[in-house]
């Protein structure tokens, strides 16, 4: 199979499902409040638990990605920082949009269909490690009065702390467990990607100039640097393709949430986070093309 096909057949099912959720947004306009809830606070935490204490993830094996992912976020923060002071752009606005990415929504399901299960349990790991800096120094990035222990407190960053601590000790519960809190976390994956194409329906033509800055940013300055950070750390195969597709992703859609409870300007970011969701159909098939 040619690298175009093979990344059609990756893209394919993930922009079909963004995109059916799309027009039923457009129609329907439903209100995704207690979908954002159940998410946040039952299907994360059971697909990150479940994966992170499967037998088939090994932290030992995945500790050279886990430190490359932390070091491309805390990098991709200090290069977003000058870009905001050349531009003008309040950092506490841009430096958040463009240290996260959407790892969740879009990059769990495509490094499922681009790595195989065998390595899922690594790119949840890898989502894992960034919501645990975005819920503390992210936080405190976009307002300096955010309450970072009621964010580490929540339900995700519990069961990021049990699932790691149970793949480091290799204490784990019964497999029927584990087995149930999958099939259960599995389910939030094509329901994000349908919640992202309902989202995409909140941009508007007026928000394209505002949104242009971090929307280009995030993932230009990911791949800019994932790829001499894989070459340095020595990542080759699955492991570097997860480093390059995770560079590759646009804004996380979590940092409009922080952005509109702390009031750092919540309309740019939004801009930002939905403008760069959609390029997506051009930055995502790029880190593919490099990945695979």
């Amino acid at each position: 199979m040619d690298l175009a096909a093979r990344i059609l057949e990756v893209i394919g099912p993930v922009f079909f499902i963004v995109a059916v959720g799309f027009f039923y947004g457009r129609r329907a306009k439903p209100d995704l409040t207690w979908f954002n809830r159940i998410t946040l606070d039952v299907l994360a935490p059971a697909l990150v638990y479940s994966a992170l204490a499967g037998r088939e993830f090994r932290l030992q094996d995945q500790a050279v990605l886990l430190f490359g992912g932390a070091l491309l976020i805390l990098a991709s923060g200090v290069v977003a920082w000058a870009v905001a002071r050349g531009s003008r752009t309040q950092a506490r606005t841009l430096v958040p949009v463009v240290m996260f990415n959407n790892c969740g929504n879009m990059g769990l399901p495509l490094a499922l269909l681009a790595f195989g299960p065998q390595n899922f349990g690594a790119a949840v790991a890898l989502f894992s490690v960034s919501n645990l800096i975005h819920f503390s120094l992210g936080a405190r990035i976009t307002s300096a009065h955010a309450c970072t222990r009621d964010l580490l407190l929540s339900p995700l960053m519990v069961a990021t702390a049990l699932g790691f601590a149970s793949a480091a000790s290799g204490v784990r519960p019964p497999e029927v467990l584990v087995t149930g809190l999958r099939i259960l976390g599995e389910a939030m994956l094509p329901l994000m990607l349908f919640a992202l194409g309902v989202r995409l329906t909140a941009l508007r033509r007026q928000d394209v100039p505002r949104g242009l800055l971090g929307a280009f940013a995030r993932p230009a300055i990911g791949l800019a640097l994932a790829l001499p950070l894989a070459w340095w750390l020595g990542l080759h195969g699955a492991s570097k393709g997860q480093l390059v597709l995770f560079g590759a992703l646009p804004p996380a859609v979590m940092q409009f949430m922080l952005a509109e409870r702390y009031r750092q300007e919540p309309e740019k970011v939004a801009a930002m986070i939905l403008l760069g969701n959609a390029l997506a159909v051009v930055f995502v098939p790029l880190g593919l093309a490099l990945s695979l």
